[in-house]
């Protein structure tokens, strides 16, 4: 299973919800904060600024499954409303957390009926690439400007800004090109090249150099400690360990370097201890959508 595309897509959503749940517990901490608390955070135990249970999910899993949800129900395609609709029955459900910019749109759409955001420099947060994992996996195959399309379609319900779009395009031809490489021994390194395409339009990316610790929700802040830790470890388990040490925003960098990591690596570098250790509703259905999500 684990050399099968099915296989690498399930490995990138447990790594989502695995990278989400583990950088949860010390999420907006410093890195001298966690190193006080918890030495080197390396294990699933909950708690956190939102006092979660051990195994417990944020919204870049909850939301991510919401989507593709929606996307299934729909017949495997990727359409503005209806990831609108799924977003906010998701808000209506109160989840366990909700971003500023998420929340302030979806109620700009319940009022409006218009599911994109108007398009604004303020919202180049990481709340639309947190989620992008199932349109990578829905659009698997199809030419680029059908993925871009749908890559727009979600993001833009929420956050309509030209770096969050930049990212979320990286992210997903990153996804894309590791569930690609079926049956070969894929490092990081293969998928690099994606990384320096991004910071060449976006001089902003650029992450060589100077370690980013405490990313915020920014964009470019969280895809510098995700590239950073993802290319500067060699598999699994060092690159969700390196990411959530950073803090800030440590389970969305958790989830982002999960799924890129899951798919890069399979489900065989996942340690049992973390997939044991989510909670088994998530586990199950971050599986049973991977693959159903492929076969659509």
């Amino acid at each position: 299973m684990a050399s099968t595309i099915a296989g690498r897509a399930q490995a990138a959503y447990l790594g989502l919800a695995i990278g989400d749940a583990l950088g949860a517990t010390v999420e907006f901490l410093t890195p001298n904060e966690i190193r006080h608390q918890h030495g080197i955070h390396r294990e699933i135990s909950g708690g956190g600024w939102l006092r979660l249970k051990s195994g417990q999910v944020t919204d870049d899993t909850t939301m991510s499954l919401a989507l593709g949800r929606a996307i299934l129900d729909n017949g495997g395609r990727v359409e503005a409303l209806a990831a609108a609709q799924a977003f906010d029955a998701w808000m209506r459900a109160k989840p366990v957390d909700i971003g500023n910019t998420v929340r302030r749109n979806l109620v700009t759409f319940r009022h409006s009926g218009n599911p994109q955001a108007p398009p604004s420099e303020h919202d180049a947060g990481n709340g639309a690439a947190m989620r992008v994992l199932p349109i990578a996996l829905a659009t698997l195959g199809q030419p680029d400007e059908i993925v871009g399309v749908a890559v727009r379609a979600q993001a833009h319900v929420t956050h309509h800004n030209a770096l969050s779009d930049a990212a979320c395009d990286t992210l997903v031809a990153m996804i894309q090109a590791a569930l690609e490489k079926v049956g070969a021994s894929g490092t990081a390194q293969d998928l690099k090249h994606f990384a320096t395409s991004l910071v060449a339009r976006h001089p902003q990316f650029a992450f060589e150099g100077r370690r980013r610790e405490n990313p915020s929700g920014y964009i470019v802040e969280t895809i510098q400690a995700v590239f950073q830790a993802f290319f500067g470890t060699d598999h699994f388990e060092a690159c969700l360990i390196d990411v959530v040490n950073r803090g800030g925003d440590a389970d969305t960098t958790g989830a982002i370097c999960g799924m890129l990591a899951g798919a890069c690596y399979g489900l065989d570098a996942i340690p049992p201890r973390w997939s044991n250790a989510l909670d088994a509703s998530i586990r199950a259905v971050c599986l049973t959508q991977a693959r159903a999500l492929v076969a659509a």
